[in-house]
Protein backbone atom coordinates (compact mmCIF):
# COMPACT_ATOMS: atom_id res chain seq x y z
CA UNK A 1 0.00 0.00 0.00
CA UNK A 2 1.43 3.38 -1.04
CA UNK A 3 2.73 5.55 2.03
CA UNK A 4 0.57 8.76 2.63
CA UNK A 5 2.82 11.60 4.00
CA UNK A 6 1.97 15.07 5.22
CA UNK A 7 -0.49 15.71 7.00
CA UNK A 8 -2.78 12.44 7.61
CA UNK A 9 -5.85 11.11 10.06
CA UNK A 10 -4.65 9.39 13.03
CA UNK A 11 -4.40 5.33 12.90
CA UNK A 12 -7.70 3.50 14.25
CA UNK A 13 -8.31 0.27 14.04
CA UNK A 14 -5.32 -0.08 11.95
CA UNK A 15 -6.66 2.29 9.21
CA UNK A 16 -6.57 5.95 9.06
CA UNK A 17 -10.37 6.11 9.32
CA UNK A 18 -11.98 9.90 8.80
CA UNK A 19 -15.09 8.77 10.27
CA UNK A 20 -13.52 7.33 13.72
CA UNK A 21 -11.79 10.85 13.52
CA UNK A 22 -15.57 12.51 12.99
CA UNK A 23 -17.34 10.64 15.47
CA UNK A 24 -14.07 11.06 18.20
CA UNK A 25 -13.92 14.96 17.89
CA UNK A 26 -17.70 15.97 17.47
CA UNK A 27 -17.98 13.94 21.02
CA UNK A 28 -15.01 15.64 21.98
CA UNK A 29 -16.54 19.07 21.56
CA UNK A 30 -19.80 18.51 22.92
CA UNK A 31 -18.64 16.47 25.75
CA UNK A 32 -18.64 19.96 27.99
CA UNK A 33 -21.87 21.31 27.32
CA UNK A 34 -23.73 18.15 26.07
CA UNK A 35 -22.70 14.58 27.07
CA UNK A 36 -25.98 13.13 25.95
CA UNK A 37 -24.99 14.40 22.43
CA UNK A 38 -21.47 13.40 23.39
CA UNK A 39 -22.57 9.96 23.84
CA UNK A 40 -24.91 9.43 21.19
CA UNK A 41 -21.85 10.75 18.36
CA UNK A 42 -19.71 8.55 19.92
CA UNK A 43 -22.05 5.43 19.26
CA UNK A 44 -23.17 6.32 16.04
CA UNK A 45 -22.77 3.04 13.55
CA UNK A 46 -22.90 5.14 10.35
CA UNK A 47 -20.51 8.32 10.51
CA UNK A 48 -21.48 8.37 6.65
CA UNK A 49 -24.88 9.43 7.11
CA UNK A 50 -25.52 9.71 10.79
CA UNK A 51 -23.59 12.55 10.77
CA UNK A 52 -26.17 15.32 10.11
CA UNK A 53 -27.93 15.14 13.19
CA UNK A 54 -25.03 15.55 15.44
CA UNK A 55 -23.33 18.06 13.43
CA UNK A 56 -26.59 20.19 14.07
CA UNK A 57 -26.44 19.48 17.54
CA UNK A 58 -22.80 21.29 17.81
CA UNK A 59 -24.84 24.55 17.14
CA UNK A 60 -27.44 23.98 19.27
CA UNK A 61 -25.01 22.85 22.25
CA UNK A 62 -23.75 26.24 21.41
CA UNK A 63 -26.61 28.43 22.02
CA UNK A 64 -26.98 28.01 25.88
CA UNK A 65 -24.75 30.73 25.97
CA UNK A 66 -21.48 32.91 24.69
CA UNK A 67 -19.52 30.56 27.10
CA UNK A 68 -20.88 27.02 25.24
CA UNK A 69 -20.19 28.61 22.13
CA UNK A 70 -16.64 29.11 23.16
CA UNK A 71 -16.24 26.06 24.28
CA UNK A 72 -17.89 23.70 21.75
CA UNK A 73 -15.20 25.44 19.55
CA UNK A 74 -12.13 25.44 21.96
CA UNK A 75 -12.93 21.72 22.68
CA UNK A 76 -13.07 20.87 19.04
CA UNK A 77 -10.29 22.58 17.50
CA UNK A 78 -8.02 21.13 21.04
CA UNK A 79 -9.21 17.11 19.61
CA UNK A 80 -8.38 18.09 16.08
CA UNK A 81 -4.90 19.22 16.78
CA UNK A 82 -4.47 16.20 19.79
CA UNK A 83 -5.45 13.63 17.14
CA UNK A 84 -4.32 14.68 13.89
CA UNK A 85 -0.89 13.44 12.55
CA UNK A 86 2.24 14.19 10.35
CA UNK A 87 3.86 11.41 8.18
CA UNK A 88 7.16 13.35 6.60
CA UNK A 89 8.71 11.68 3.86
CA UNK A 90 11.82 9.69 5.24
CA UNK A 91 10.49 10.02 9.39
CA UNK A 92 8.76 8.65 11.53
CA UNK A 93 5.04 10.17 12.12
CA UNK A 94 4.82 13.05 14.33
CA UNK A 95 1.96 14.65 16.15
CA UNK A 96 0.44 17.57 13.88
CA UNK A 97 2.03 20.01 16.74
CA UNK A 98 5.10 18.84 16.51
CA UNK A 99 5.70 19.85 12.74
CA UNK A 100 6.89 23.27 13.53
CA UNK A 101 10.11 21.67 15.45
CA UNK A 102 10.94 19.93 12.34
CA UNK A 103 13.25 20.63 9.19
CA UNK A 104 12.08 23.18 6.88
CA UNK A 105 13.85 22.30 4.42
CA UNK A 106 15.27 25.26 1.07
CA UNK A 107 13.67 28.08 2.01
CA UNK A 108 11.33 29.92 0.08
CA UNK A 109 12.22 33.48 -1.59
CA UNK A 110 9.59 35.75 -2.45
CA UNK A 111 9.15 37.49 -6.13
CA UNK A 112 6.57 40.28 -6.58
CA UNK A 113 5.08 41.23 -9.41
CA UNK A 114 3.63 44.72 -10.41
CA UNK A 115 0.43 44.32 -12.70
CA UNK A 116 0.14 47.64 -15.74
CA UNK A 117 -3.32 48.20 -14.98
CA UNK A 118 -5.28 51.59 -12.93
CA UNK A 119 -6.43 50.92 -9.52
CA UNK A 120 -9.94 51.18 -9.35
CA UNK A 121 -11.74 53.29 -6.47
CA UNK A 122 -15.15 52.63 -7.23
CA UNK A 123 -16.80 49.61 -5.78
CA UNK A 124 -18.69 47.66 -8.92
CA UNK A 125 -20.12 44.08 -8.79
CA UNK A 126 -20.36 41.91 -12.48
CA UNK A 127 -23.80 40.46 -12.11
CA UNK A 128 -25.68 38.61 -14.76
CA UNK A 129 -23.28 40.03 -18.05
CA UNK A 130 -23.72 43.78 -16.52
CA UNK A 131 -21.46 45.42 -13.79
CA UNK A 132 -23.57 47.44 -11.59
CA UNK A 133 -22.37 50.54 -10.13
CA UNK A 134 -24.02 53.18 -8.04
CA UNK A 135 -27.67 53.60 -8.22
CA UNK A 136 -27.50 50.50 -10.14
CA UNK A 137 -26.18 48.40 -7.33
CA UNK A 138 -28.02 49.67 -4.58
CA UNK A 139 -31.18 48.43 -6.28
CA UNK A 140 -30.06 45.07 -6.53
CA UNK A 141 -29.33 45.16 -3.05
CA UNK A 142 -32.79 45.95 -2.08
CA UNK A 143 -33.79 43.51 -4.32
CA UNK A 144 -31.86 40.86 -2.84
CA UNK A 145 -32.86 41.78 0.63
CA UNK A 146 -36.81 41.99 -0.47
CA UNK A 147 -36.30 38.75 -2.26
CA UNK A 148 -34.63 37.49 0.97
CA UNK A 149 -31.30 36.45 -0.86
CA UNK A 150 -28.99 37.94 1.55
CA UNK A 151 -29.46 39.26 4.84
CA UNK A 152 -29.74 43.20 5.62
CA UNK A 153 -27.15 43.46 7.31
CA UNK A 154 -25.18 41.94 4.22
CA UNK A 155 -26.72 44.91 2.01
CA UNK A 156 -25.66 47.72 4.80
CA UNK A 157 -22.37 46.67 5.02
CA UNK A 158 -21.61 46.59 0.75
CA UNK A 159 -23.48 50.01 1.11
CA UNK A 160 -20.57 51.36 3.66
CA UNK A 161 -17.57 50.36 1.15
CA UNK A 162 -19.60 52.24 -1.37
CA UNK A 163 -19.99 55.14 0.78
CA UNK A 164 -16.43 55.11 1.70
CA UNK A 165 -14.21 54.28 -1.78
CA UNK A 166 -10.87 54.72 -0.15
CA UNK A 167 -11.34 51.71 1.95
CA UNK A 168 -10.52 50.23 -1.36
CA UNK A 169 -7.19 51.03 -1.47
CA UNK A 170 -5.75 47.95 0.53
CA UNK A 171 -1.90 48.67 0.13
CA UNK A 172 -1.67 49.25 4.13
CA UNK A 173 -2.65 45.30 4.39
CA UNK A 174 -1.07 41.84 3.13
CA UNK A 175 -4.20 40.01 2.06
CA UNK A 176 -3.08 36.42 2.56
CA UNK A 177 -5.02 34.15 -0.06
CA UNK A 178 -4.11 30.26 0.82
CA UNK A 179 -5.69 28.72 -1.98
CA UNK A 180 -4.76 31.38 -4.38
CA UNK A 181 -6.32 29.31 -7.17
CA UNK A 182 -9.61 29.27 -5.76
CA UNK A 183 -13.03 30.83 -7.96
CA UNK A 184 -14.16 31.94 -4.49
CA UNK A 185 -11.37 34.05 -3.17
CA UNK A 186 -10.61 37.78 -3.12
CA UNK A 187 -7.30 37.67 -5.47
CA UNK A 188 -8.92 39.50 -8.47
CA UNK A 189 -10.67 41.95 -6.77
CA UNK A 190 -7.98 43.16 -4.38
CA UNK A 191 -5.58 43.18 -7.27
CA UNK A 192 -8.18 45.31 -9.04
CA UNK A 193 -8.15 47.63 -6.66
CA UNK A 194 -4.54 48.01 -6.62
CA UNK A 195 -3.64 46.10 -3.57
CA UNK A 196 -0.97 43.36 -2.07
CA UNK A 197 -1.77 40.02 -2.59
CA UNK A 198 0.28 37.47 -0.89
CA UNK A 199 -0.57 34.45 -2.65
CA UNK A 200 -0.40 31.05 -1.63
CA UNK A 201 -1.20 27.46 -3.85
CA UNK A 202 0.51 24.05 -5.11
CA UNK A 203 3.69 24.03 -7.24
CA UNK A 204 1.71 23.83 -10.03
CA UNK A 205 2.96 25.91 -13.03
CA UNK A 206 -0.95 26.35 -14.72
CA UNK A 207 -1.95 27.66 -11.67
CA UNK A 208 0.33 30.35 -11.33
CA UNK A 209 0.25 31.56 -15.10
CA UNK A 210 -3.45 32.11 -14.66
CA UNK A 211 -2.49 34.37 -11.49
CA UNK A 212 0.55 36.14 -13.37
CA UNK A 213 -1.86 36.97 -16.42
CA UNK A 214 -4.70 38.54 -13.72
CA UNK A 215 -1.50 40.19 -11.63
CA UNK A 216 -0.86 41.76 -15.19
CA UNK A 217 -4.46 42.96 -16.26
CA UNK A 218 -4.97 44.86 -12.88
CA UNK A 219 -2.87 47.72 -10.61
CA UNK A 220 -2.22 45.39 -7.70
CA UNK A 221 0.83 43.43 -6.45
CA UNK A 222 1.20 39.57 -6.58
CA UNK A 223 3.96 38.62 -3.48
CA UNK A 224 4.15 34.92 -4.60
CA UNK A 225 6.49 31.80 -2.99
CA UNK A 226 9.38 30.87 -5.60
CA UNK A 227 12.06 28.05 -4.89
CA UNK A 228 15.72 30.17 -4.71
CA UNK A 229 17.22 30.46 -7.96
CA UNK A 230 14.00 31.11 -9.75
CA UNK A 231 14.58 33.99 -11.75
CA UNK A 232 12.96 35.05 -15.26
CA UNK A 233 9.98 36.04 -17.53
CA UNK A 234 6.45 34.38 -15.93
CA UNK A 235 6.74 30.98 -17.43
CA UNK A 236 10.10 30.47 -15.39
CA UNK A 237 8.27 32.38 -11.87
CA UNK A 238 5.48 29.61 -12.40
CA UNK A 239 7.83 26.93 -12.84
CA UNK A 240 9.24 27.63 -10.07
CA UNK A 241 6.38 29.06 -7.72
CA UNK A 242 4.17 27.73 -4.84
CA UNK A 243 3.55 25.93 -1.67
CA UNK A 244 2.92 22.94 -0.65
CA UNK A 245 0.86 23.55 3.05
CA UNK A 246 -0.34 19.52 2.88
CA UNK A 247 3.44 18.05 2.60
CA UNK A 248 5.73 21.55 3.55
CA UNK A 249 3.87 22.95 6.10
CA UNK A 250 7.01 24.38 7.76
CA UNK A 251 8.48 26.12 4.67
CA UNK A 252 5.48 27.88 4.29
CA UNK A 253 5.30 28.98 8.00
CA UNK A 254 8.69 30.23 7.72
CA UNK A 255 8.30 32.34 4.42
CA UNK A 256 5.03 33.85 6.10
CA UNK A 257 6.87 34.75 9.25
CA UNK A 258 9.15 36.83 7.05
CA UNK A 259 6.93 39.27 5.10
CA UNK A 260 6.26 42.67 6.03
CA UNK A 261 3.25 44.35 6.88
CA UNK A 262 -0.23 43.28 8.53
CA UNK A 263 -1.21 39.82 7.49
CA UNK A 264 -4.94 39.01 6.63
CA UNK A 265 -4.83 35.90 6.82
CA UNK A 266 -7.75 34.45 3.93
CA UNK A 267 -8.42 30.87 4.06
CA UNK A 268 -9.81 29.82 0.21
CA UNK A 269 -8.34 26.07 0.78
CA UNK A 270 -10.63 23.22 -0.37
CA UNK A 271 -9.66 20.05 -2.12
CA UNK A 272 -11.90 16.36 -2.88
CA UNK A 273 -13.03 13.83 -0.20
CA UNK A 274 -10.95 13.07 2.73
CA UNK A 275 -8.08 15.47 1.69
CA UNK A 276 -10.24 18.49 2.72
CA UNK A 277 -9.84 17.59 6.25
CA UNK A 278 -6.02 17.16 5.72
CA UNK A 279 -5.78 20.79 4.37
CA UNK A 280 -8.24 22.36 6.49
CA UNK A 281 -6.11 21.18 9.51
CA UNK A 282 -2.90 21.68 7.74
CA UNK A 283 -3.92 25.64 7.24
CA UNK A 284 -5.15 25.63 10.98
CA UNK A 285 -1.78 24.69 12.37
CA UNK A 286 -0.24 27.42 9.96
CA UNK A 287 -3.11 29.92 11.32
CA UNK A 288 -2.19 29.31 15.10
CA UNK A 289 1.21 29.30 14.71
CA UNK A 290 1.30 32.26 13.30
CA UNK A 291 -0.64 33.76 16.01
CA UNK A 292 1.90 32.51 17.98
CA UNK A 293 5.06 34.62 16.53
CA UNK A 294 3.44 37.48 15.37
CA UNK A 295 0.74 39.89 16.64
CA UNK A 296 -0.57 41.87 13.46
CA UNK A 297 -2.29 38.74 12.24
CA UNK A 298 -6.00 38.94 11.51
CA UNK A 299 -8.14 36.45 9.78
CA UNK A 300 -10.80 35.79 6.94
CA UNK A 301 -12.89 32.87 6.52
CA UNK A 302 -15.56 31.99 3.42
CA UNK A 303 -18.45 29.96 5.21
CA UNK A 304 -20.29 27.46 3.10
CA UNK A 305 -24.30 28.03 2.88
CA UNK A 306 -25.13 24.54 2.84
CA UNK A 307 -24.22 23.79 6.82
CA UNK A 308 -26.32 24.48 9.86
CA UNK A 309 -26.40 27.98 11.22
CA UNK A 310 -28.73 29.61 13.93
CA UNK A 311 -30.73 32.66 12.07
CA UNK A 312 -32.48 36.02 13.39
CA UNK A 313 -36.21 36.00 14.16
CA UNK A 314 -36.76 38.04 10.87
CA UNK A 315 -35.33 35.07 8.98
CA UNK A 316 -37.88 33.05 10.71
CA UNK A 317 -40.69 35.69 9.97
CA UNK A 318 -39.76 35.83 6.60
CA UNK A 319 -39.75 31.85 5.87
CA UNK A 320 -43.14 31.71 7.74
CA UNK A 321 -44.50 34.37 5.76
CA UNK A 322 -43.55 32.77 2.66
CA UNK A 323 -44.83 29.18 3.79
CA UNK A 324 -48.59 30.65 4.70
CA UNK A 325 -48.77 32.12 1.48
CA UNK A 326 -47.95 28.44 -0.89
CA UNK A 327 -50.29 27.52 -3.11
CA UNK A 328 -52.35 24.63 -3.38
CA UNK A 329 -50.23 22.29 -5.42
CA UNK A 330 -47.49 22.29 -2.75
CA UNK A 331 -49.92 22.50 -0.29
CA UNK A 332 -50.79 18.59 -1.42
CA UNK A 333 -47.35 17.30 -2.52
CA UNK A 334 -46.83 17.86 1.22
CA UNK A 335 -50.09 15.83 2.24
CA UNK A 336 -49.41 12.83 -0.63
CA UNK A 337 -45.71 12.55 0.19
CA UNK A 338 -46.41 11.99 3.78
CA UNK A 339 -44.87 15.00 5.35
CA UNK A 340 -41.30 14.74 3.91
CA UNK A 341 -41.31 16.67 0.98
CA UNK A 342 -41.71 20.77 1.95
CA UNK A 343 -41.67 20.77 5.55
CA UNK A 344 -41.72 24.27 7.13
CA UNK A 345 -38.19 25.42 7.61
CA UNK A 346 -38.64 26.21 11.14
CA UNK A 347 -41.11 26.04 13.45
CA UNK A 348 -43.00 28.99 14.50
CA UNK A 349 -42.19 32.03 16.59
CA UNK A 350 -38.45 30.80 16.83
CA UNK A 351 -35.95 32.68 18.08
CA UNK A 352 -33.29 31.88 16.82
CA UNK A 353 -34.01 29.77 14.17
CA UNK A 354 -31.85 27.09 13.28
CA UNK A 355 -31.41 26.62 9.59
CA UNK A 356 -30.47 22.80 8.53
CA UNK A 357 -29.03 23.10 4.79
CA UNK A 358 -26.46 20.35 5.29
CA UNK A 359 -26.54 18.53 2.40
CA UNK A 360 -26.35 14.67 2.42
CA UNK A 361 -24.15 14.40 -1.01
CA UNK A 362 -21.05 16.75 0.45
CA UNK A 363 -20.19 14.43 3.03
CA UNK A 364 -19.00 14.10 7.15
CA UNK A 365 -15.37 15.76 6.02
CA UNK A 366 -16.66 18.55 3.76
CA UNK A 367 -19.14 19.40 7.24
CA UNK A 368 -16.33 19.06 9.57
CA UNK A 369 -13.86 20.95 7.36
CA UNK A 370 -16.24 23.53 6.90
CA UNK A 371 -16.55 23.49 10.58
CA UNK A 372 -13.51 23.73 11.83
CA UNK A 373 -12.74 27.12 10.18
CA UNK A 374 -16.08 28.24 11.89
CA UNK A 375 -14.69 26.94 15.32
CA UNK A 376 -10.88 29.26 14.53
CA UNK A 377 -13.12 32.26 13.95
CA UNK A 378 -15.19 32.14 16.91
CA UNK A 379 -12.12 31.03 19.08
CA UNK A 380 -9.54 33.84 17.34
CA UNK A 381 -12.67 36.30 17.92
CA UNK A 382 -13.28 35.69 21.51
CA UNK A 383 -9.40 36.16 21.93
CA UNK A 384 -9.85 39.85 20.85
CA UNK A 385 -8.60 38.58 17.01
CA UNK A 386 -10.01 40.98 14.17
CA UNK A 387 -11.95 37.87 11.76
CA UNK A 388 -13.64 38.31 8.68
CA UNK A 389 -16.29 35.37 8.81
CA UNK A 390 -18.78 35.40 6.19
CA UNK A 391 -21.53 33.14 4.83
CA UNK A 392 -21.12 33.42 0.69
CA UNK A 393 -24.06 32.44 -1.25
CA UNK A 394 -24.55 29.00 -3.06
CA UNK A 395 -22.10 29.55 -6.14
CA UNK A 396 -21.69 27.47 -9.79
CA UNK A 397 -18.17 26.60 -8.99
CA UNK A 398 -16.55 23.90 -10.46
CA UNK A 399 -16.32 21.40 -7.75
CA UNK A 400 -19.96 22.16 -7.35
CA UNK A 401 -20.61 21.15 -10.65
CA UNK A 402 -18.42 17.79 -10.86
CA UNK A 403 -20.99 16.71 -8.61
CA UNK A 404 -23.97 16.03 -10.30
CA UNK A 405 -26.78 15.91 -7.80
CA UNK A 406 -25.55 18.90 -6.58
CA UNK A 407 -25.37 20.63 -9.98
CA UNK A 408 -29.18 19.56 -10.61
CA UNK A 409 -30.07 20.87 -7.25
CA UNK A 410 -28.14 24.20 -8.58
CA UNK A 411 -30.47 24.27 -11.37
CA UNK A 412 -33.65 23.43 -9.41
CA UNK A 413 -32.65 25.92 -6.72
CA UNK A 414 -34.64 28.75 -8.56
CA UNK A 415 -38.07 26.95 -8.06
CA UNK A 416 -37.73 27.30 -4.21
CA UNK A 417 -36.63 30.96 -4.11
CA UNK A 418 -32.83 30.37 -3.64
CA UNK A 419 -30.54 32.44 -5.75
CA UNK A 420 -27.14 30.79 -7.55
CA UNK A 421 -24.55 32.75 -7.77
CA UNK A 422 -21.65 33.42 -10.61
CA UNK A 423 -18.46 33.09 -9.51
CA UNK A 424 -17.36 36.35 -10.50
CA UNK A 425 -20.63 37.87 -8.93
CA UNK A 426 -19.77 35.64 -5.50
CA UNK A 427 -16.19 36.03 -5.06
CA UNK A 428 -16.37 40.44 -5.79
CA UNK A 429 -18.96 40.26 -3.25
CA UNK A 430 -17.61 38.49 -0.75
CA UNK A 431 -14.25 41.10 -1.15
CA UNK A 432 -16.26 43.81 -0.42
CA UNK A 433 -17.44 42.47 2.85
CA UNK A 434 -13.80 41.63 3.82
CA UNK A 435 -13.09 45.05 3.09
CA UNK A 436 -16.11 46.64 5.53
CA UNK A 437 -14.60 44.02 8.03
CA UNK A 438 -11.52 45.08 7.71
CA UNK A 439 -12.05 48.92 8.02
CA UNK A 440 -14.97 48.14 10.77
CA UNK A 441 -12.76 45.86 13.14
CA UNK A 442 -14.07 42.83 12.19
CA UNK A 443 -17.57 43.91 11.86
CA UNK A 444 -20.08 45.25 14.72
CA UNK A 445 -19.84 43.64 18.19
CA UNK A 446 -22.06 40.78 18.64
CA UNK A 447 -23.21 39.20 21.99
CA UNK A 448 -23.73 35.32 21.19
CA UNK A 449 -20.73 34.12 18.10
CA UNK A 450 -24.24 32.61 16.44
CA UNK A 451 -24.68 36.48 15.65
CA UNK A 452 -21.19 36.73 14.56
CA UNK A 453 -21.96 34.36 12.06
CA UNK A 454 -25.44 35.64 10.58
CA UNK A 455 -24.02 38.95 10.32
CA UNK A 456 -23.73 40.26 6.29
CA UNK A 457 -24.76 36.66 5.39
CA UNK A 458 -25.31 36.16 1.86
CA UNK A 459 -27.15 32.55 2.09
CA UNK A 460 -28.54 32.99 -1.52
CA UNK A 461 -31.83 32.44 0.16
CA UNK A 462 -31.52 29.03 2.47
CA UNK A 463 -32.08 31.46 5.28
CA UNK A 464 -35.42 32.61 4.36
CA UNK A 465 -37.36 30.10 2.09
CA UNK A 466 -40.51 28.88 3.30
CA UNK A 467 -39.47 25.04 3.19
CA UNK A 468 -36.51 22.92 5.06
CA UNK A 469 -34.08 22.88 2.50
CA UNK A 470 -33.36 19.15 2.19
CA UNK A 471 -36.87 18.62 1.91
CA UNK A 472 -37.08 20.61 -0.93
CA UNK A 473 -33.51 19.11 -2.41
CA UNK A 474 -35.16 16.21 -3.78
CA UNK A 475 -37.61 18.03 -5.90
CA UNK A 476 -34.93 20.53 -6.89
CA UNK A 477 -33.05 17.78 -8.17
CA UNK A 478 -35.39 16.57 -10.23
CA UNK A 479 -36.72 20.18 -11.60
CA UNK A 480 -32.90 21.20 -12.16
CA UNK A 481 -32.69 17.56 -14.38
CA UNK A 482 -35.58 18.56 -16.52
CA UNK A 483 -34.53 21.73 -17.26
CA UNK A 484 -31.02 20.72 -18.19
CA UNK A 485 -32.70 17.83 -21.01
CA UNK A 486 -34.61 20.67 -21.85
Amino acid sequence: MERTTGVVFPMADGTRSTSALGRAVVADALRAVDPVGARSAEHETNWRHGYLGHFRRLVEAGLLSREAAVTVARDGLASLHARMRVVPDDNPEIGLDEVFSTVAGQPLRTATVTGAGAAEREFSLPYRGQRLRGDDLRRRLDAWVTAGVVEPSCAEAVRAVLANPDWLDLRDQRIVVLGAGAEMGPLPSVLRWGGDVVAVDLPRPEIWRRLLRTTHRYAGRLHLPVRTGTAGDDEALAAGAGADLLHRLPRAAEWLLGLDGRLVLGNYVYADGATNVRVAMAVDALTRHLQQHRDDVALAFLATPTDVFAVPAEAVRHAERGYAARGVARRSLRVLSGGRLLHRNYPPGADPGINDSLVPQQGPNYALAKRLQRWRATVARDAGTTVSFKVAPPTRTRSVLRNRALAAAYAGAHRFGIEVFDPATSNTLMAALLVHDLRTGGGPAQAHPWQDEAYAAAHGGLWRVPYAPRSALGLAVLLGLGGARA
